[in-house]
């Protein structure tokens, strides 16, 4: 959906060139949501997956009784074969976004590989009813898919070190993190305020930082869990309020109050986020200094230059 962008001649008169100085929580908030803004990792190769299920499911109209039953069948393998991909072009992306991951459940990008195969199977023994052929084809298929796309991530990553109990705890809490903050996205949007998007954009945006610090160091969520849980489930709470008023009403004093609420929730939350960085560089330091005075009681003289 397309958004505009505030401007001087934009319906809110916003001048944000040189003949107006932004206001430094303007200037903040644009370049958050900037800073936030996500490229779909669903592309046009992908989106072309889904061409041939429908040529050859029109194409399969006009045969015979059995072609018809196999061109179907290729075009639902297909079709699925393009969900599938879709999908797991979106999970490798999240994957890639996180330092800290579990490899995908279920390895979309294989599977709809294998089912490109036996779409393209299906599609062959159409014209031609022979084992051999539609074999060879399928596995073309299937190769050219995984070249063209790759395989899904197979391994976890950044967990070395990291109880599974612990990991599990922390990526269920972030889980339901991140239904709030959708809930927070979708209820803006209904406000009709691009000014509101973007700091609710900006909120998100320190609130995942906020994520991802607890994601690496899975001991930092006992600190972390209130504002996890109670303060993202008062922020959607405040959000779908204020959506629902300011549609009706236009309410500017309360779309002054709603903005100055996200403010300090974003300055709360990367506070929160600075001081478990601190804390952890203080547990590291702590730890050297315990090292260096064991090593040296043993006898090991280390160079401090």
């Amino acid at each position: 959906m397309a958004q505009r962008f505030g401007g001087k001649y934009s319906p809110d008169g916003r001048d944000t060139g040189a003949d107006e100085a932004p206001t430094s929580g303007h200037t903040t908030s644009s370049a958050n949501s900037y800073r936030s803004a996500k490229v779909d990792p669903v592309g046009m190769r992908a989106n072309l997956m889904a061409l041939p299920a429908g040529v050859v499911a029109l194409m399969s109209v006009f045969s015979d009784a059995a072609g018809l039953a196999f061109g179907l069948l290729a075009a639902a393998t297909w079709a699925g074969s393009a969900y599938l991909l879709r999908d797991g072009l979106r999970a490798e992306a999240a994957y890639d976004d996180r330092k800290v991951a579990r490899r995908p459940a279920l390895p979309r990008k294989i599977l709809a590989a294998l089912l490109c195969g036996i779409g393209a199977l299906f599609a062959v023994w159409r014209q031609d009813p022979g084992a051999l052929s539609a074999l060879i084809y399928a596995s073309a298929a299937t190769g050219l898919h995984l070249a063209a796309f790759g395989l899904d991530p197979l391994r976890d990553k950044g967990t070395e070190g990291i109880d599974d109990f612990q990991r599990d705890r922390v990526a269920r809490v972030v889980d339901e993190a991140e239904t709030y903050l959708s809930a927070m996205k979708d209820a803006a949007l209904r406000a009709r305020d691009r000014e509101v998007e973007q700091q609710v954009e900006a909120f998100q945006e320190v609130a995942r930082d906020l994520f991802r610090t607890v994601e690496e160091d899975p001991r930092d969520l006992t600190g972390a869990r209130r504002y996890l849980t109670v303060y993202l489930m008062g922020a959607r709470d405040a959000t779908i309020k204020f959506a629902d008023i300011y549609t009706r009403s236009g309410d500017t004093q309360a779309r002054q109050d709603f903005l100055a609420l996200l403010t300090d929730l974003e300055q709360n939350f990367a506070a929160r986020t600075r001081k478990m960085l601190l804390e952890d560089r203080t547990d590291l330091t702590v730890e050297i200094d315990v090292l260096r005075d064991r090593l040296q009681r043993e006898g090991v003289h280390l160079d401090t230059r």
